[in-house]
């Protein structure tokens, strides 16, 4: 199940061409992530109370057409692959109906000194739940 989040593009994130910059989408793309997690009730500040984090440690971007200033954009977030310790996320960024970006991002689970870990019980079900499969 994909969930969504809009951004509207502002001009202090613009290159020297115009375009958003480049490395811009990737703040877009970990803003839809967190929003993400704070609407299922695991949001950031929950997990570091619990002693958890989350940590990106892959991503891959294809630009597709640029974005450029006053646009509004939809990010779009669902879990490719989800495992014990791990998320792969599938993300695409849209103006309207014309794809923008593409990202898959893998995360881990870490304690707070960044030791990879299982996650939370209550993690896994919420995200079992936008993935709607077993965890592998």
């Amino acid at each position: 199940m994909a969930i969504t989040t809009d951004i509207d593009v502002r001009f202090y994130e613009l290159d020297p061409y115009g375009h958003v910059n480049h490395g811009v989408y990737l703040n877009y793309f970990e803003v839809a992530r967190i929003e993400l997690l704070e609407a299922i009730g695991w949001g950031l500040p929950r997990l570091q109370s619990l002693g958890y984090q989350l940590v990106v440690v892959e991503v891959a971007v294809t630009f597709r057409a640029p974005a450029v200033a006053g646009d509004r954009l939809t990010v779009t977030s669902e879990l490719a692959d989800l495992r014990r310790a791990s998320a792969v996320w599938q993300q695409s960024i849209l103006r309207g109906d014309e794809r923008i970006a593409d990202n898959r991002v893998r995360s881990t689970v870490t304690d707070l000194s960044g030791r990879p870990r299982a996650a939370p019980a209550g993690l896994l079900d919420a995200l079992r739940q936008l993935h709607g499969s077993q965890v592998a």
